[in-house]
């Protein structure tokens, strides 16, 4: 409930406090006193958009800020979601500059106009004269039906269905164009794998292939200078084998002589040895080294195999086109995956929707249950408040499956006993619209938890009897739930359990709103005047008494 409303510099308010109480709150004022003014600050506080025309005092800031005692899931969800800290009360305030930025708060903490506006969905239910976008909307009068239905769990449940329905169609019509369009490459991709799976690549292929051509290519050079080599170091009238024995003994002779000696002859040795390895495997490679025609046109056809695929792929080595192989492997594969996918996509969405349509047989039983008795009861209201021919008639038909069930449902509406129904959008007037929605919102309210409710002269165009019953729906809707009612008519302010009293005063040379909470006396005297004038009679004290002792 909202318990407190501040408003700074707002308008022709400078600074005002209202404390409300949890059940019915009629405020009341000369017209033009400024009751609509309150309703302008407390829409800021529900997300609506900033005018710095508005500022009381143009140097100053402007704020508004309300106080709500509320701790429902949903709040608690929207808190969560949003990473705030979720308390016992909720203040959300609004800030106007001079220079018309505006900031937004929720508990201290600064929050967008859409996280402000979501929240405050779940705070307030604000309904101003010929507001009735919200009664028109097909969600709205679905919602009405399947609240006196008492069957959230199983619509929860079917929701949680249905999207999951959803998300598998969707798959599913993805999988299908992924299959539709590999379908007409498969072909194509299908011969150059097996272009590719014929040539049977190995890795690192081209690089071994080119270094045995580059090979037998040179292999008259290679064999010559290998001989060359081998003959010089072992078969040379003076080989450098024997030359270097040679030097070593000759160094081994000078070894008592000098420290140093023995070290470098051990070295000369070493090299020796080295030297004598080294044309052992010149004179092994002489003999490998043949030139072989035939294994030379292999080597080229091959490498001219290879060449080939390269360009076609645009690529420069056999790793890319081993890679290419790959890919054009797992694609066909994918193709193959996708026709078990999607047959197992169409078994699973078979299944969920026959779970589906028979969960919302059942909801539109239910539904249907209830339109007889709603229809009693809201005509039955609409005659208490003063509309005694006016009928509603819900119409609900079936079709295919949706986010909350297979029904379609509508309100129709006849004023004037015709038997032409029509949309509820098409047919009721301004004044017929609010009372109608006061029933339904009394109905309604008896099943869940609605928020605050605040009601802009619902009861314009109604006096009497008719505007006494109004009142008395409104003390019924009130025991359950917070209500706010600007009003002129004094039955429905006789109702209130807190009687608030806008007016004008001057202070200085500048109009200012006041609001101030009235007393029973003051009560009776407001009500009077709302029934005879400035200067109520006896008569009128007297049945004002009577209006708020009722």
């Amino acid at each position: 409930m909202l318990y407190r409303l501040v408003i700074q510099n707002y308008a022709i308010i400078d600074n005002l406090e209202v404390d409300f109480s949890g059940n019915l709150n009629v405020i009341t004022g000369e017209t033009g006193a400024g009751k609509s003014i309150l309703l302008g600050a407390l829409s800021l506080i529900l997300g609506e958009r900033a005018d710095p025309s508005v500022l009381f005092d143009k140097t100053r800031k402007c704020v508004i800020e309300g106080m709500f005692k509320v701790k429902t899931p949903e709040v608690q969800a929207f808190f969560e979601a949003h990473e705030l800290d979720a308390e016992d009360q909720v203040i959300l305030r609004r800030e106007i500059s001079s220079a018309g930025k505006s900031r937004a708060f929720i508990n201290d903490t600064p929050v967008n106009l859409s996280q402000l506006s979501q929240l405050t969905l779940l705070l307030v239910d604000l309904h101003q004269q010929f507001d009735t976008l919200e009664l028109e909307k097909s969600d709205f009068q679905r919602e009405v039906i399947d609240a006196l239905a008492g069957h959230q769990e199983q619509l929860q449940e079917y929701v949680r269905k249905f999207q999951q329905y959803a998300r598998l169609q969707k798959d599913l019509k993805e999988c299908i164009q992924q299959r539709d369009s590999a379908n007409k490459e498969s072909d194509y991709n299908k011969f150059l794998l097996d272009e590719l799976l014929e040539a049977d690549l190995q890795e690192g292929e081209m690089e071994s292939l080119e270094a045995e051509q580059q090979m037998l290519s040179h292999s008259e050079e290679i064999k010559a200078t290998l001989t060359r080599v081998h003959f010089q170091l072992k078969e040379d009238e003076q080989p450098v084998l024997q030359q270097l024995r040679q030097l070593q003994a000759s160094l081994q002779t000078l070894s008592e002589f000098h420290k140093d000696v023995p070290g470098l002859s051990a070295r000369m040795q070493s090299t020796y040895v080295e030297l004598q390895d080294i044309a052992a495997e010149v004179d092994r490679l002489n003999d490998q080294v043949q030139y072989d025609g035939e294994r030379m046109e292999q080597l080229n056809d091959r490498i001219a195999v290879i060449y080939r695929l390269q360009k076609k792929h645009n690529v420069q080595s056999t790793a890319e086109l081993l890679q290419i192989k790959t890919q054009l492997e797992q694609g066909l594969e994918n193709v193959l995956n996708l026709d078990g996918r999607i047959l197992e996509l169409e078994k699973q969405i078979s299944l969920l929707k026959e779970e589906l349509e028979k969960t919302a047989a059942a909801i539109t039983k239910k539904r249907i249950a209830q339109v007889a008795p709603f229809e009693q009861k809201v005509n039955a209201l609409l005659a208490q408040v003063g509309m005694p021919n006016a009928r509603i008639r819900v119409s609900i038909q079936q079709g295919a499956l949706q986010l909350y069930g297979q029904d379609t449902i509508e309100f129709l509406f006849d004023a004037n006993k015709s038997n032409n129904f029509g949309p509820i959008r098409k047919v009721a007037s301004g004044g017929e619209l609010s009372r109608l929605m006061l029933c339904i919102k009394s109905l309604v309210a008896r099943s869940v938890a609605l928020p605050t409710l605040i009601f802009d002269e619902i009861d314009t165009g109604i006096s009497g009897e008719a505007a006494r019953q109004v009142g008395i729906i409104m003390k019924e809707l009130a025991r359950g739930h917070q209500v706010i009612c600007i009003t002129h008519q004094p039955q429905l302010a006789g109702k209130a359990d807190a009687h608030y009293f806008v007016y004008k005063h001057m202070e200085g040379d500048k109009v200012q709103t006041h609001v101030r909470l009235l007393s029973q006396d003051e009560r009776i005297t407001a009500i009077a005047k709302m029934l005879s004038g400035e200067k109520p009679t006896p008569a009128a004290l007297e049945n004002a008494r009577e209006m708020v002792m009722q």
